[in-house]
């Protein structure tokens, strides 16, 4: 059976690599916008004016209260007119911390999304 992508709306652009790699890695359309809506860190992309977000697949917490998960889903995607969604991926096990967004930009984007 062949799954139909997501669709081009008047919010959101979609990649074809974008679309590639929800199918390729099983995810949602709806998980990655929960992804980007609620996101539990966020990052700097690795393309110039990107924004990369993640959301861990299944969070446990343990015996300290301490936060566990698997794996993790990241979205990169850029904002222009339409947010452009340019990359949905699987990371396998907990990924290390590299460059956050600082406090205002951060804000700005939430006010966009």
């Amino acid at each position: 059976m062949q799954l139909k992508g997501p669709k081009n709306d008047s919010k959101y652009h979609w990649t074809e690599h974008s679309k590639f790699k929800m199918q390729f890695y099983g995810i949602s359309s709806q998980r990655a916008l929960r992804v980007i809506r609620s996101p539990h860190r966020t990052e700097t992309g690795i393309v110039e004016k990107t924004v990369a977000v993640m959301q861990p697949t299944s969070i446990k917490r343990g015996k300290d209260g301490k936060e566990n998960w698997g794996s993790e889903i990241w979205v990169m995607y850029q904002i222009n007119r339409k947010i452009k969604i340019i990359s949905v991926w699987r990371y396998p096990g907990v990924s290390p911390k590299n460059n956050p967004i600082p406090e205002d930009v951060l804000r700005e984007i939430e006010n966009i999304v």
